[in-house]
């Protein structure tokens, strides 16, 4: 580096608030996008007849309560259900939208 060129030292300005909630908003896309995929594969198994009454009803209860249990994060955080699907640009979206 040649002297009295050196350049002043890169800083990021952060608000506190808007970095939790990006984490939060990170975490719970992580947590939707497993929990679609569980749902998925509960499906695959209802229709192919893997599971018996007793499971269908279990595995049914559960993703129900996380279903709800993700809409309370959500507003716990300030956020809908919507802003957890992230824009991939030309790959299209990250959670398929229904």
């Amino acid at each position: 580096m040649i002297p009295g060129t050196a350049k002043p030292p890169a800083t990021l300005d952060l608000d506190p608030a808007a970095v939790g909630r990006d984490l939060a908003a990170l975490v719970l896309t992580v947590v939707e996008l497993l929990r679609q995929l569980m749902e998925r594969q509960a499906v695959r198994r209802f229709d192919a007849g893997d599971l018996t009454g007793e499971q269908e009803e279990a595995v049914g209860t559960a993703l129900m309560l996380l279903d709800e249990r993700m809409t309370d994060l959500c507003e716990r955080h300030g956020l809908r259900r919507e802003d957890l699907n992230l824009d991939l640009g030309p790959l299209g979206t990250l959670l398929p939208t229904t």
